[in-house]
């Protein structure tokens, strides 16, 4: 087989700065659960959430989190709701901000998680909203398009499984998507987090 590299429950933040700063920096153990994702492999599924005014909404929580965060923080950014794909989005944008996307964006995905517990507090529903700083989501989907691809001229080439390096459920969904979108290859999810990775392997 082939390998291939790629380059909690929430309180009030006036009584939780400390713990939430933790949380954001343990990027080891944050990580976007599995099923706040669509489906890995195949086609995916449908997004779930609400209506529009549901899911704005959980932005608007969510973006009131995260900009009481930047304060105690002392970071400056804009921050933006929206819906993106049928899913809540909040959008930081500003200088000085890479401390809050980590090493591959693990201290982003326990910010993300923070975020999304906010929002549970509020709703008492679990939310499957998508937090990007600077960017970076943005910029890392083009480098894992690049991965993706790369892997599959290799399974065209040899006809041998390729094994991609672990990567967070983020990471996983936009290999998948790629994949799936190529004839003569599949690809699937393996191991347990924080290990788990994909397999590209011909199609038989």
């Amino acid at each position: 087989m082939t390998e291939t590299s790629t380059p909690r429950a929430e309180q009030p933040l006036s009584e939780d700065a400390d713990t939430a700063v933790a949380t954001a920096e343990s990027a080891d153990v944050a990580g976007e659960r599995e099923d706040a994702e669509p489906a890995e492999g195949g086609n995916g599924g449908a997004a779930k959430g609400g209506n529009d005014s549901d899911l704005f909404r959980q932005s608007e929580i969510a973006a009131d989190y995260v900009e009481g965060l930047l304060d105690i923080l002392d970071y400056d950014g804009d921050i933006d709701e929206l819906i993106s794909g049928g899913r809540p989005m909040v959008e930081v944008v500003g200088g000085r901000l890479q401390a809050l996307v980590g090493q591959r964006g693990a201290t982003l995905e326990a910010l993300q998680e923070l975020a999304r517990l906010a929002v549970y507090r509020q709703t008492g529903s679990p939310s499957r909203l998508l937090l990007d700083v600077g960017g970076y989501r943005a910029t890392r989907r083009k480098e894992l398009a690049a991965v993706a691809k790369n892997a599959v001229e290799k399974v065209r080439e040899y006809g041998e499984p390729v094994r991609l390096d672990a990567m967070t459920a983020f990471e996983r969904k936009c290999v998948h998507d790629v994949v799936n979108a190529m004839s003569g290859v599949e690809s699937e999810s393996e191991g347990v987090e924080p290990n788990r990775r994909i397999v590209v392997r011909p199609v038989d």
